[in-house]
């Protein structure tokens, strides 16, 4: 079997690690359970170019139990965990190309790595596995029946490949599902980049000013916690009705231009490139924390950072200094990527139950729907969505009401009024 991980002397570490997370996934545990008894992708060959970390090990562990042949790569260089990737190749039998720290190069040839056996799916985290088959492995896309992407990011680049008629076939988009993004974006982004932050510095964020870049889902959730650990929060936006929104919940907002004089902590997530630049480094105090959240690392401009820099080192781990000529100090938190992967482990793996059930209910509706589907994005199926929700309200003990023959008999009612 074919694998590229750190050290298969991890995977003892990595199965504990893996069981522990896989408590709190009962909806894709129950999800198992039917593709175990059923197979729907059975003979289905799956290129997972996602986070390798234990809540994604129990989605590949189900997939593989549904009748696939799944082989996964890192969509971050940062974001392996080792150990998790050392025990899916050693315990699971399943091909990992991914090493917690690999150089871009090495990256790119695990996504090789990834579609080397000629997959009939794609699952991707950031649309990294996609670009590539589009661009450089052309000779595999006749062979694709469809897709997933995961995330906000890839999702837009896959809707730009959409519209400019280069898509090459169907993919849904995991990230718009409700039981994704509400619940994911928000809580999990919210709790774990704010753990990221506090691993890797250890400052108190209490009384600080945290300038949370981007207000959708992520964004809120990150200003969520930053605000319930007491900081002043403050939002930057482009979009005038999220900034808005911002305002109505309570926040500060203003451009960057104003924000880098006053912050303490800067951390974005608005999946677009350069939003913290060369002319708010130069405003920045001294001691300034900036991370991103952001799927890539090209939010921050840290050419230009470099460039105005006249000493760097690592002063902690994940924690880098950039000191500037007048001797005022930027600190950037794992090199710009993912701060809740690169210094901490990622979603709490309870939100990743409801991300995860998305990406194995729409790999099934792939396979089972891909002839009927054109060379476009599509949303989540509501029936899975739902369903989803459902799943989850049961394993909490959460009961709601259902609607009586009367009031479903006014819901569709044009007759009855006041």
């Amino acid at each position: 079997m074919e694998f590229d991980v750190k050290d298969p002397g991890l995977a003892e570490k990595g199965k504990l690690r893996i069981e522990w997370a896989a408590q709190s996934m009962p909806v894709l545990r129950s999800i198992h359970k039917r593709f175990a008894a059923e197979k729907p992708l059975q003979g289905t060959r799956i290129a997972a170019c996602l986070h390798v970390t234990t809540e994604t090990a129990s989605l590949a562990q189900t997939l593989k139990a549904g009748g696939a042949e799944v082989r996964i790569c890192a969509s971050n260089p940062l974001s392996t965990q080792d150990d998790v990737a050392a025990s899916l190749v050693v315990n699971d039998s399943i091909p990992v190309f991914a090493i917690k720290g690999e150089d871009k190069d090495t990256y790119y040839r695990h996504i090789n790595s990834a579609l080397g056996h000629s997959p009939h799916i794609t699952m991707d985290d950031g649309a990294d596995l996609v670009s590539t088959l589009h661009s450089d492995r052309r000779e595999l896309l006749q062979g694709i029946l469809g897709g997933t992407e995961e995330t906000t990011t890839g999702v837009i680049r896959l809707r730009s490949m959409a519209d400019k008629g280069v898509l090459q076939y169907p993919i849904i988009a995991v990230n718009d599902a409700s039981t994704k993004h509400l619940f994911d974006n928000r809580y999990g982004t919210g709790q774990s980049t704010v753990d990221g932050i506090v691993r890797a510095t250890n400052r108190l964020l209490a009384g600080s000013g945290f300038v949370v870049s981007g207000y959708g889902w992520c964004g809120r959730g990150v200003a969520m916690r930053a605000s319930g650990m007491g900081a002043k929060v403050i939002i930057t936006e482009v979009d005038p009705l999220r900034a808005l929104e911002a305002v109505m919940d309570g926040y500060q907002v203003m451009p960057m231009e104003q924000a880098a004089v006053v912050g303490d902590f800067f951390c974005t997530l608005t999946g677009d490139i350069h939003v913290i630049r060369r002319e708010h480094f130069a405003v920045m105090k001294d001691g300034a924390i900036v991370c991103n959240s952001g799927h890539f690392n090209v939010e921050i401009d840290l050419d230009a950072l470099a460039s105005m820099a006249v000493a760097r080192r690592e002063i902690r781990d994940f924690v880098e200094e950039f000191k500037l000529a007048d001797g005022r100090r930027v600190y950037v938190l794992g090199e710009g990527r993912l701060i809740n992967l690169a210094a901490a482990e990622g979603h709490p793996s309870s939100v990743m139950d409801m991300s995860f059930a998305n990406q194995a209910l729409c790999t099934e509706h792939m396979v089972k729907h891909h002839t009927t589907l054109k060379k476009q994005v599509y949303r989540v199926p509501m029936e899975i969505d739902k369903n989803i929700a459902k799943l989850k309200l049961a394993s909490m003990n959460v009961d709601i009401d259902t609607l009586t023959p009367e009031q479903d008999a006014y819901l569709h009612s044009w007759e009855m009024g006041t």
